[in-house]
């Protein structure tokens, strides 16, 4: 960083957060200007596409500006906050940083702490869309993937475009708000046309009733969600597979298990042996424990077994992944189930809990439901949902007796995943869900 405005007033720049990450959507203002900052004390958070970063004052001092609004996307180098040192504290060194920039005259903060609209350099807005309504979650203007010479894309993206030798700013955007996607930059290395260039972008709804209606903005974590499951349902068509199982079994294993938990301070779920029946299944059917290259048309079977929970946490939903589940035991997995779900619901994550899946699960058991139709955790081929264990009439040598009934749906990406494949899996989670002595014998 350099010094400007004063001796003693510096410009704080978006730092490299690491992972190959180039730029990030600003979700939160923690300061506004005038505030007091202590080191280490955080400032905005950014979501990139890995995770949600806090960023921290290197320094003690005073906010004098802040530069973005909430859903911007900010890159690496950005000029985002003007911070008066404290007397005695030096600007620190920034590694990394660009040339000098002139921070320019504070302008008033927006409501809310939100800082300024400007550009630090040229006063022109940043790269986020007009709106109609004072900024207030207004109507957006026709999208586009390119805003005062800036491309809407991710650092995967735009990896994907390097690696291709593709101009991203000849790529038409037909993600979110006209983000150039990596659909988009596939389809156009094949043929200079994105696959969904016909569609229409679109249009704003209008209003019919302004005091009946309230307008909440896609933003952050919310945004990202929708942005990855419109990605996944447009890019891999789904089959789902849906069964029960009997979960008798399961369930005194479970009860007998549960208090050799309890005394190594472990709560312990039905989760810990769905995974490992999972882990099972994939070794016999191993082109389920595999992604989807959309760029290369190549399935990448994984040797290796990282599975992701989805955990809904306080802003949406969050897929944090337990590593290496066929190495851990029922009690090694209980336990960092519970810590990763705990950080997840607090949207603390890791960056590295977030990333390297092979398989998903998700459990939503404990809110009920008879079946679902999962989304897959694309590029990943497949997922599985599990409800809730309920006593059901079942018929066993021909009578009817009370069963301890589990229903499970499973979707598949129906380009690398035939429909009997998915069969075959199912039955094979289920056969080791129904027997879990199974397990213990082959110690998956």
């Amino acid at each position: 960083m350099t010094t400007s405005m004063a001796t003693n007033t510096f410009e704080f720049r978006l730092p490299d957060i690491g992972e190959g990450v180039v730029e990030g959507e600003l979700v939160a203002w923690l300061v506004k200007p005038g505030d007091s900052l202590v080191e280490d004390q955080p400032m905005f958070e950014v979501m990139t596409d890995k995770a949600t970063v806090e960023i921290p004052s290197p320094r003690k001092g005073r906010v004098v500006a802040t530069f973005g609004t909430v859903g911007e996307i900010i890159k690496v180098g950005d000029v985002v906050v003007a911070i008066e040192m404290a007397a005695g504290e030096s600007a620190p060194i920034m590694h990394g940083a660009p040339a000098e920039q002139r921070i320019p005259p504070p302008n008033p903060p927006l409501p809310g702490g939100g800082g300024t609209t400007s550009s630090p350099t040229s006063g022109t807005p940043l790269s986020s869309p007009p709106t109609s309504g004072g900024g207030q979650g207004g109507v957006t203007s026709q999208p586009e993937s390119k805003t005062n010479g800036k491309v809407f894309a991710t650092p995967a993206t735009r990896k994907l475009a390097r690696d291709l030798g593709v101009d991203l700013y000849q790529v038409p955007g037909t993600g979110p708000q006209g983000r150039v996607t990596k659909a988009d930059v596939a389809a156009f290395h094949e043929g200079g046309v994105p696959r969904r260039a016909a569609v229409l972008a679109p249009q704003p709804i209008p209003t019919v009733h302004p005091e009946l209606e309230e307008r909440v903005p896609m933003r952050g974590l919310r945004k990202k969600i929708a942005e990855k499951m419109v990605q996944s349902a447009f890019t891999a068509p789904h089959f789902t597979y849906m069964d029960e199982l009997d979960a008798t079994k399961l369930i005194a294993l479970r009860a007998e298990a549960k208090k050799a938990a309890e005394a190594e301070g472990v709560k312990l779920s039905y989760l810990p042996f769905i995974m490992k029946a999972v882990v099972a299944a994939l070794k016999k059917y191993p082109t389920l424990n595999a992604t989807f290259d959309d760029a290369a048309q190549e399935l990448v079977i994984k040797r290796y077994y990282n599975l992701g929970v989805a955990v809904a946490g306080e802003n949406g939903l969050i897929v944090p992944v337990i590593k290496d589940v066929d190495r851990k035991s029922i009690l090694q997995l209980a336990r960092e189930i519970a810590e990763v779900a705990e950080r997840a619901r607090l949207g603390r994550n890791h960056p590295e809990e977030l990333k390297g899946g092979t398989f998903t699960l998700s459990s939503i058991g404990n809110v009920g439901g008879l079946f679902a139709t999962p989304i897959i955790n694309y590029p990943e081929v497949g997922i599985l949902a599990v409800m809730k264990i309920q006593e059901r009439p079942v018929v066993r040598q021909g009578q009817i007796v009370v069963g301890q009934m589990m229903n499970m749906a499973l979707s598949f990406d129906h380009r690398v995943v035939d429909g009997a494949v998915g069969a075959a899996f199912t039955n094979e989670v289920i056969r080791y869900l129904e027997k879990p002595s199974q397990l213990m014998i082959e110690m998956v």
